[in-house]
């Protein structure tokens, strides 16, 4: 059984291989080819080629289950179709430890799906952001700003800050910094102002430039003396991770980034769907391996004497396409109707997967 093992493996991991150096070789060029125009206005080569080699790893991430579903498409029709597959299959190789088989390889690519999405994919799609932010200005944070809420327990009762981001010129530097401060019945008690800040990883913003302004506690408020600092430590609970996760894009975001984030907008009564679907997706996807490998299964115990390999290789890459746009949408759709998170993101899994067992339940008995 060790021989068998070693020949799956050899045949699905190779053909693997070669699909996603081809696919990933297509991304760079058209990623390259996006960054030509900026060449020559304060943006090098060397940059615009940087940035393409960052984004391969994110590139990765989204093509493992499809070049899986293909290469191992392609390895199974060719065993079938010389005949190979039916003598392993004479030899002891039954329906159940094939896929028994390819769970196990399945278990592997998932464990190396999530290592790539969840901790290389992240900071190379954030540097590179990062880059390419520096050619525009900064950071995107839209024409209205970055708005941010945090809370602190004082002994009058909880305090509730509504923070407004001007500008993000890196990551965890912010520029025309507003902190508005309400008391226990809503009411504004401190204004702050700064021209930048910089967060701590422990949640310190170090503001620069400061102008405090600051209202009566009591039934007539009133506007006492502006402060103005030249440095001030405003103690927070967002810390860097929290605002780079509101700076960044999505896919900059580790599955514990999100749930970090997602957690801190529930807490503070903000609306979580977008990124707690993002986080049930990110979660899930690992496994779309397991999917895409039963998937691939049933094409090895087709009839391919006569040929159709390529015919089936096209149908694969049809099925990758299709569970690719199926997983996109049901996240569209589980935002705009309200969806239950975790069940808006595993639907395209759970239907493939019913779909490929299904197809090799029916092989197995029928054919």
């Amino acid at each position: 059984m060790r021989t068998v093992r070693r020949l799956l493996y050899r045949e699905i991991l190779g053909a693997t291989l070669f699909v996603t150096l081809a696919f990933l070789g297509l991304f760079f060029f058209i990623d390259l080819v996006s960054e030509l125009d900026a060449i020559g206005r304060d943006y090098r080569l060397e940059q615009a080629l940087l940035v393409c080699v960052l984004q391969l790893p994110g590139h990765l991430y989204e093509l493992m289950p499809i070049a899986l579903l293909i290469g191992a498409i392609y390895a199974l029709a060719r065993l079938a179709q010389s005949s190979e597959f039916t003598i392993l299959r004479t030899g002891g190789l039954g329906p159940g430890r094939a896929l028994w088989l390819l769970t196990r390889l399945g278990l592997v690519m998932a464990a190396l799906t999530f290592v790539v999405g969840d901790y290389v994919a992240p900071w190379c799609d954030a540097q590179a952001t990062v880059i390419e932010s520096r050619r525009h200005g900064g950071l995107s944070v839209g024409r209205g700003g970055l708005w941010l809420r945090d809370s602190r327990a004082e002994a009058d009762g909880e305090h509730r800050f509504t923070i407004s981001i001007g500008a993000a010129p890196d990551e965890g530097e912010l520029e025309r910094v507003r902190i508005l401060e309400f008391g226990p019945k809503g009411e504004l008690r401190t204004r702050t102002t700064a021209e930048r800040a910089r967060v701590g990883a422990d949640g310190t913003w170090r503001l620069e430039g400061v102008l405090v302004s600051q209202w009566a506690a009591d039934a007539t408020p009133a506007l006492q003396p502006d402060r103005r600092h030249a440095t001030l430590d405003w103690p927070s609970t967002l810390t860097r991770e929290v605002v780079s996760a509101a700076v960044l894009p999505l896919r900059t975001m580790s599955t514990a980034a999100l749930w970090t984030y997602m957690s801190h907008l529930s807490n503070h009564e903000q609306t979580a769907q977008r990124h707690a679907i993002q986080f049930w997706k990110k979660a899930l996807y690992p496994f779309a391996c397991l999917v895409m490998l039963g998937l691939a299964l049933p094409f090895a115990y087709l009839h391919a004497r006569a040929g159709g390999v390529p015919l089936k290789v096209f149908g694969g890459i049809l099925l990758g396409i299709s569970f690719v746009l199926l997983n996109n949408v049901s996240g569209h759709l589980g935002l705009l109707h309200d969806w239950t998170p975790w069940l808006a993101a595993s639907v395209p899994s759970v239907v493939y997967l019913l779909m490929s067992l299904a197809a090799f339940s029916w092989l197995v008995r029928y054919r």
